[in-house]
């Protein structure tokens, strides 16, 4: 929970760092996949929810008001 916490308050850039080294992990990931190497299959799954939790909060803060 503390995680999502601090995801939210990440700003629009450092959020976008963080998804292109997620997207570089997942093409990693699917190349380890292919030759049967990955120690926990389940990672593939928390590293896409990890980036849509990401783009969540970017659309969110977008269209908040900043007074």
């Amino acid at each position: 929970m503390n995680k999502k916490k601090e995801e939210k308050k990440l700003t629009k850039d450092q959020a976008e760092k963080k998804i292109a080294t997620f997207k570089k992990d997942l093409f990693n990931l699917r190349f380890k996949k292919v030759n049967n190497q990955v120690d926990n299959p389940a990672q593939y799954n928390e590293i896409k929810k990890k980036i849509a939790r990401l783009f969540t909060t970017i659309k969110n803060t977008k269209w908040q008001k900043k007074y």
